[in-house]
């Protein structure tokens, strides 16, 4: 049988569902949320008129749109005893504290133990405003300071900062942010994503899907390229190391951080989004080295790239992040930050045809074989 059966691993090129929600072409380096291009969504829409379209299916007029961010903006207020908890746990890395809390709403907010489709995009709105408000909270805890409390005339991107950095950001840094959102609020089934309709296909609640989606996000391997593209960064200090540092790790036959994708062959759609945004943010802040050595290591890996070694999104996100201060461990929760409205509509979507995900393992262990008393061993 071994013979006859053909080994996916990691499940990859299986489709196991069909979807409506967003479409990867990874030869041609194309990615649309519901029909429209992450171009076209990244240069003129916002991240709340993003998560409305993913959650909804349409883009929402001026009164949908208005009604939208009023729900966001009345749940970013934590129950108190989701900062006690924070509390409890300060030290912790960052997506371990954001697990945990989002975990602990479950048990304390009784709607989340709702499941039908209402309940999901209810729950799913809340905890699209909660999980940045938890991150920020987490953050001024952890440094002695007293979290800060939201603005409600700040849209959802400008207010995260807000409250993470305790002072109002620029128009730009704000609208950085939500470009940044936007890149990563939904890419089809990745780790996270399948995890989270693997619960709920289950019929477990969202927020359990959500806690699985969190845990599967945290593995360096799908989470944590941003945090190692800016320790290359450090690593390389200059422009001019770059050629060498890439020739050094392609002898030794070891991956450039930032370079290739799972599904792309060529580059990143959303990377040129956020290169722009470098190069902007250093220019301002007065740190354009930054951009200089990640366009060093770009011109250095160009001869890869027929190979599909093209850079990725998460190559420009990590320097961001940096130019406003924000700590390493931060980066992956800010991808959830960014991911939860795609999240949720996967598991919305898992449930309208609800099926268990369970598939098979060709066994390739031993034979049929006598057991031996341990007295005979």
């Amino acid at each position: 049988m071994s013979d006859t059966v053909k080994i996916n691993r990691g499940l990859k090129g299986v489709y196991f569902e069909r979807s409506g929600v967003s479409h990867i072409d990874g030869a041609r380096g194309e990615l649309t949320y519901r029909g429209y291009s992450i171009h076209d969504l990244a240069t003129q829409s916002t991240f709340e008129e993003v998560a409305y379209l993913l959650i909804h299916g349409e883009l929402p007029d001026a009164q949908e749109l208005a009604d939208f961010d009023a729900r966001l903006k009345a749940a970013r207020a934590l129950p108190p005893a989701i900062l006690d908890i924070i509390a409890a746990c300060q030290d912790g890395h960052p997506m371990d504290v954001l697990r945990t809390a989002v975990s602990a709403l479950a048990a304390l907010e009784p709607a989340s133990r709702e499941t039908g489709e209402a309940a999901f995009v209810e729950n799913g709105i809340r905890l699209t405003s909660q999980v940045p408000m938890i991150v920020a909270a987490h953050e001024a805890i952890r440094n002695g300071r007293a979290p800060v409390a939201p603005d409600p005339d700040l849209g959802h991107a400008a207010n995260w900062l807000w409250m993470l950095k305790g002072e109002t950001p620029s128009a730009d840094a704000a609208r950085l942010a939500d470009v940044d959102f936007i890149l990563h609020a939904e890419h089809g089934s990745n780790a996270s994503s399948f995890a989270a309709r693997v619960n709920v296909g289950t019929e477990a609640n969202l927020h359990g899907a959500i806690v699985t989606a969190l845990s599967t996000l945290a593995g360096p391997a799908h989470g944590g390229a941003a945090e190692d593209v800016m320790k290359m960064v450090h690593e390389i200090g200059k422009p001019e190391n770059a050629a060498a540092y890439v020739k050094q790790k392609r002898a030794n036959r070891e991956a450039v951080t930032g370079f290739g994708h799972r599904v792309y062959r060529a580059e990143d759609p959303r990377a040129r989004h956020m290169r722009d945004g470098v190069r902007k943010l250093g220019a301002e802040m007065g740190a354009p080295e930054w951009y200089e050595i990640l366009q060093a290591v770009v011109k250095a890996m160009k001869p890869y790239a027929r190979h599909g070694l093209n850079v990725n999104v998460d190559f420009y996100s990590g320097v961001i992040y940096q130019l406003h201060g924000i700590p390493m461990d931060l980066y992956v929760p800010i991808f959830a930050i960014g991911r939860m409205p795609g999240w949720v509509i996967q598991c919305i979507e898992q449930q309208r045809q609800n099926i268990l995900i369970r598939p098979l393992t060709l066994y390739d262990g031993p034979e049929m074989r006598a057991y031996v008393p341990i007295d005979q061993r």
